[in-house]
């Protein structure tokens, strides 16, 4: 029978009408694998195995996969006839199989834009396999590919096993990476250890799952791992000619992460931009502004250039702001007010306390400047500054305070006498 036949015979098949007993069936199977799925959905869910909704996760297309192929079975074992199953548990098969890629790929890679463009390539591949296995015309194309042979280094090798072995290899890296995000996720809920020795336990987890999955994965396509020695050492000539500076921010990433010198959450200046690290990867480190700019840092230059690290040792940091009184204020009695309006701020601390130092007899006026404490750096200066600059603007009105505005005295000259020409002239 050729494939056109078995199509024709599915398709009648399906006008059959104990076709709509088993569409009752099926109907029950993904209602039952929704439910399952409901009901065992944490709270705020997401993940690999619920996705965002539930139903675009994992869970669903394996346990409907697994529902259908039991149902399927039973029909066979009592010879009912099946036809709607013999199209469902292939469509649920490829479901399932573009639902792990696509959710792996996602948890291992969520940043990166090469994601999209595999998940279309991997969806119209796996539908495309399926149109052709459920028309009987996937059998045929096998045939034709195992006919297309050549030899490498003497062995003979087929079109059919390369394209085998190189879906193999594909399946053994979506497991490792799978794998590695699960373990990579456990890290860094865990609230027992400092958020930087989680980041370089999970960096270090993921690189050596990646290169275990490499090595299975070039097994598994019949690449011998023997041939790793050349390729190591061309990796190594190509590292000392023109790949130093990536490995020096790979090697880097980790130092930063070891060492602990910076970490995420610290407040840093690099180069002229200040922010808050909110993600150190193994080659680069993000610095994050308050004005939501972000700078992408290479991890050799965190460790070969001046970094300032405003909550190293401790968290706490001076601000200061200036206000000019007028000339004959009673500075004395005013600075102990001013004191007071600033340590009514919120984000202000009280230890230490905050202080009025009379910095300059400036042209205008006597200038005050004013210093306080945040230990909140994070959370930006400019608007703590302004709200301590409010209560002291509040607080110099209500004492009737004069804040001077520069004043300039203007002094017309008489006009210049006209020269008196000599006699006679």
């Amino acid at each position: 029978m050729n494939g056109l036949d078995a199509f024709f015979e599915l398709f009648r098949a399906l006008l059959h009408p104990t076709a709509l007993a088993e569409l009752g069936v099926l109907a029950a199977c993904l209602g039952l694998a929704w439910l399952v799925v409901r009901l065992t959905r944490p709270a705020g869910g997401a993940g690999i195995l619920y996705g965002e909704r539930g139903f675009d996760g994992v869970l669903f297309p394996l346990l409907a996969l697994g529902l259908a192929q039991g149902a399927r079975v039973a029909a066979l074992a009592h010879k009912l006839p099946i036809a709607v199953f013999h199209v469902a548990v292939p469509i649920l098969a490829s479901l399932a199989v573009i639902r792990i890629a696509v959710r792996v790929l996602h948890a291992a890679f969520p940043k990166s834009p090469l994601v999209r463009a595999t998940e279309r390539t991997v969806s119209w591949g796996v539908w495309i396999v399926l149109v052709l296995w459920i028309t009987g015309l996937l059998p045929v194309l096998l045939a034709e590919m195992e006919a297309v042979s050549w030899k490498i280094g003497g062995a003979p090798v087929t079109l059919r096993s390369l394209v085998e072995g190189a879906l193999t290899a594909a399946a053994v890296l979506v497991a490792v990476l799978w794998l590695s995000a699960s373990i990579e996720a456990r890290l860094m809920r865990a609230t027992g250890v400092n958020l930087s020795v989680r980041k370089i336990a999970a960096n270090a987890t993921r690189a050596g799952l990646l290169l275990i999955g490499l090595l299975l994965a070039m097994s598994a396509a019949g690449i011998p791992l023997g041939a790793l020695g050349v390729l190591g050492g061309a990796v190594g000539v190509g590292i000392g000619l023109g790949l130093q500076k990536l490995a020096a921010n790979y090697v880097s990433g980790f130092v930063i992460l070891a060492e602990r010198s910076l970490r995420i959450g610290d407040v840093v200046r690099v180069d002229n931009f200040e922010g808050r690290i909110t993600d150190i990867s193994t080659r680069y480190t993000v610095i994050r502004a308050n004005n939501g700019r972000e700078s992408i840092v290479p991890n050799e230059m965190m460790i070969t250039q001046r970094v300032e690290n405003c909550s190293f040792a401790d968290p706490k940091v001076a601000l200061t702001s200036t206000v000019q009184v007028a000339y004959g204020s009673d500075v004395p009695a005013l600075m102990p007010e001013l004191v007071r309006a600033m340590a009514g701020v919120a984000r202000v601390l009280h230890d230490p306390m905050p202080a009025v130092q009379l910095s300059a007899f400036a042209a205008d006026g006597l200038e005050l400047t004013l210093v306080f404490w945040i230990a909140d750096m994070e959370n930006g200066q400019g608007n703590v500054r302004s709200e301590v600059n409010l209560a002291v603007l509040r607080a110099l009105e209500a004492l009737g305070v004069e804040i001077p505005f520069p004043q300039r005295v203007v002094r017309a000259l008489p006009p210049a006498a006209a020269p008196v020409s000599p006699a006679g002239g």
